[in-house]
């Protein structure tokens, strides 16, 4: 069936927003600016990217409620219809507080990771995830993965080993900040963070997703804790001392607010890259939502995946990487893994092809049927 003008703009959406928010956040680690100290360096502050990330899910919530109080309003004041504010709202939302943190150290994790290795390898290695669900809900979700599930996740794993193996080979070692020491430990790090994921699906899976809560609100409250929390955090990363590569800023800490806000200060387009990761997110959430709701989930992995195509493009055009055929190899094998994995294209394909293969020996059969039988209809006329 084709799609609706809205089914088209929701996933056209979904790849843009969640390309730029991948993008805004490494040019924000690219760009240079003067920091508290008097001194011009990158802008490397993970945990306060990660704070703009949830402010930008916290954002969905207050879209949640407007989008509610709108439809009481026009409805006047009887249950609201809508797919995006359906659902059960009486419950408590600190439910959602453990994979907030989830979704806070996993964040974290990543933006540290984002910083040592390439965009593209950031986009793609986060398809590991697939490999944790599946382990994880074979664990504690008594769930039974059939063969064509872990054919899957093996050519997940063989995809990241060909992902992490170009990175080796194809790093920039050349003074900047892609040595082979940070692009291995970045790429690290990304993996540990999928692994975190993991649990915080599972989880979800588990306590929440039995709740039919919203999927609108539920990522606006998990913004909101994470928000919270990791602004908290803040606090105490500035007087924890860190060795290098992950104290690149005025004081050599965690994570060092007063120097942040000095470089954002003092460089337009910090603000502009940062401004690009809120909105961006809440877009994002906005439309996978959507396009979960309006089409179906396999298809917002499917377009999560071209998103990883597209960043993958744009790095290489802004010469943020080198291209390398390994990370082409890489990316088509987790891409016919996760479709093996979701039971998308491949399989379906397959089967039509044997369908229609044997539809026609049917007819050929039926058609040699029936020229036997005429010829012995005419065997006692002979």
């Amino acid at each position: 069936m084709a799609w609706t003008k809205w089914q088209f703009a929701l996933a056209l959406t979904m790849v843009v927003t969640g390309s730029i928010n991948t993008l805004s956040t490494k040019w924000a680690d690219n760009i240079e600016s003067e920091g508290s100290d008097g001194q011009i360096r990158r802008f490397e502050h993970p945990f306060v990217q990660a704070c703009a990330m949830f402010l930008g899910e916290f954002l969905c919530l207050l879209t949640f409620k407007g989008l509610y109080y709108h439809m009481r309003r026009k409805n006047n004041g009887a249950e609201d219809r809508h797919d995006l504010v359906r659902g059960n709202r009486e419950f408590r939302p600190t439910v959602l507080f453990v994979p907030a943190m989830c979704d806070m150290l996993a964040t974290s994790i990543m933006y540290v990771g984002l910083n040592m290795t390439y965009p593209s390898s950031f986009q793609l290695l986060r398809g590991s995830v697939i490999i944790f669900v599946g382990i994880l809900s074979v664990a504690f979700l008594n769930r039974t993965l059939v063969k064509r599930e872990w054919f899957g996740i093996g050519f997940i794993m063989l995809g990241l080993a060909v992902v992490g193996l170009s990175d080796v080979i194809s790093n920039d070692d050349n003074g900047s900040q892609y040595t082979r020491n940070n692009v291995i430990t970045g790429d690290l790090l990304i993996i540990l963070a999928q692994i975190i994921t993991a649990v915080q699906m599972v989880y979800e899976e588990y306590y929440v997703a039995g709740l039919d809560i919203p999927a609108l609100q539920a990522v606006g409250w998990e913004g909101f804790f994470g928000f919270t929390v990791l602004g908290t955090l803040l606090l105490p990363m500035y007087f924890i001392k860190v060795m290098p590569p992950f104290n690149d800023n005025a004081h050599g800490v965690l994570e060092d607010l007063p120097d942040a806000l000095a470089q954002i200060k003092n460089n337009y387009q910090l603000i502009m890259a940062i401004v690009g990761t809120i909105v961006s997110i809440a877009f994002f959430n906005f439309a996978g939502i959507s396009v979960t709701k309006e089409i179906s989930a396999t298809t917002r992995m499917v377009l999560d995946s071209v998103r990883t195509l597209v960043v993958w493009m744009v790095s290489l055009l802004l010469v943020w990487q080198k291209f390398h055929y390994l990370q082409l190899v890489g990316f088509a094998g987790l891409l016919f893994g996760m479709c093996l994995y979701n039971d998308i294209l491949i399989l379906q394909t397959y089967r039509r092809i044997k369908v229609a293969l044997l539809l026609r020996i049917g007819r050929q059969s039926e058609g040699m049927r029936e020229v036997i039988i005429n010829r012995q209809a005419d065997e006692p006329d002979r």
